[in-house]
């Protein structure tokens, strides 16, 4: 018997046939320990002028589960859920992404359900790998108002070049009043868009911009933004990150939020705008099991309703992180958050505050 060649053995195998549907399961814990520093202000901020306050707790900020089904070459479904959110009335939370997704080819995907769209750099990514304790306030503040956080719609992404300029781009549609509603609030829909260029790959610069309209109970609404991203490889293991964005849009969710005899009748009225900037500083030590060690500081501004009653808060974080294993599998934070408001008010969430938080997380 003739002995068969590599060439000629290479050549009568024939790819293995992918068996569909093809699960992949994923998961994030995250655990706290905080403490208040501030008398008389509790672990949610909110100031009490009298009374004893809980100022030191544990807590679970995060359970999280996600299945992503690949059903064919281009569709996927994923489905994402926070069972931490059992700990306070689950109504309209728990339930995070819930989406399909069609892809035709890098150029065009079509997302349609429940899903984060693309409006700034922080939704562009999950939070157990950001460089900071959390999102930002302005993250949480667009999201009331329909254009961040996880929101019921549609999406088409995809990229492209521009001569040499990568571009990457999303267009979305969304009913606007948040993740696990039963139904729109109303007939109008919030369409937002997001188009990202990387500038340079050496240096991973990308500049973002942001724009959408709507129609929120019959009258227009807008939001606009500006971000921009930058990696510096300082020495061998040594590395410098940086973000960038500035938002502003009419803060409908606050003037529907007011009585009819306590509020002007131009929503114009009623706007917000917010900055922060995020620089990280990123050594790779690569000893044991200790990955990387982090640390960042962001600074934000937020003024929730500039043009009539103007308040701005000022938030300093600063972080200390300790990387395990690769990709954030396990993580150990400590950092603070230090909020300063122009005008302070009593009895309420608008006051200084200085909070303790140390994080654990591991990513499933």
């Amino acid at each position: 018997m003739q002995a068969q060649t590599g060439k000629d053995s290479t050549a009568t195998v024939a790819p293995a046939k992918v068996k569909y549907p093809v699960f992949q399961f994923k998961g994030l814990f995250q655990a706290r320990y905080l403490t208040g520093l501030t008398e008389n202000i509790d672990l949610n901020g909110l100031h009490h002028s009298e009374g004893d306050v809980t100022r030191n707790s544990f807590d679970i900020k995060r359970m999280r589960t996600q299945v992503k089904a690949a059903i064919g070459d281009h569709t996927e479904v994923v489905a994402l859920v926070n069972l931490a959110d059992f700990k306070s009335d689950p109504k309209n939370k728990v339930l995070e992404n819930a989406y399909i997704k069609y892809t035709f080819n890098k150029h065009f995907a079509f997302t349609l359900g429940q899903f984060r769209p693309w409006f700034g750099i922080e939704e562009t990514y999950p939070v157990d790998i950001i460089k900071s304790m959390d999102f930002s306030n302005q993250y949480y503040e667009f999201g009331k108002n329909g254009w961040t956080s996880f929101q019921i719609g549609a999406s088409m992404s995809g990229k492209f070049d521009i001569g040499k300029l990568p571009v990457t781009y999303a267009i979305s549609a969304v009913n606007g009043n948040g993740r696990n509603q039963e139904m729109d609030k109303d007939n109008g829909k919030q369409y937002s868009s997001r188009v990202v260029l990387e500038l340079s790959k050496k240096y991973n610069i990308n500049f973002g911009l942001n724009g959408g309209i709507g129609e929120v109970f019959k009258k227009e609404v807008y939001a606009v933004g500006l971000d921009l991203t930058a990696d510096y490889q300082i020495m061998d293991r040594l590395f410098f990150e940086t973000q960038m964005e500035a938002k502003q849009a009419i803060n409908h969710n606050l003037y529907f939020s007011l009585p009819v005899d306590e509020r002007t009748p131009y929503l114009s009225n009623y706007q917000m705008r917010g900055f922060y900037f995020l620089p990280n500083v990123r050594y790779e030590i690569k000893y044991k099991k200790l990955s990387a060690i982090e640390f960042s500081c962001r600074y934000e501004y937020l003024d929730s309703n500039f043009r009539i009653n103007s308040n701005p808060r000022q938030s300093l974080v600063p972080m200390l992180g300790f990387e395990f294993l690769k990709d954030y599998g396990a993580r150990i934070q400590l950092g603070m958050q230090i909020d300063r408001y122009k005008h302070t008010v009593d009895n309420t969430t608008t006051h200084n505050n200085n909070l303790l938080i140390l994080q654990v997380q591991s990513r499933l």
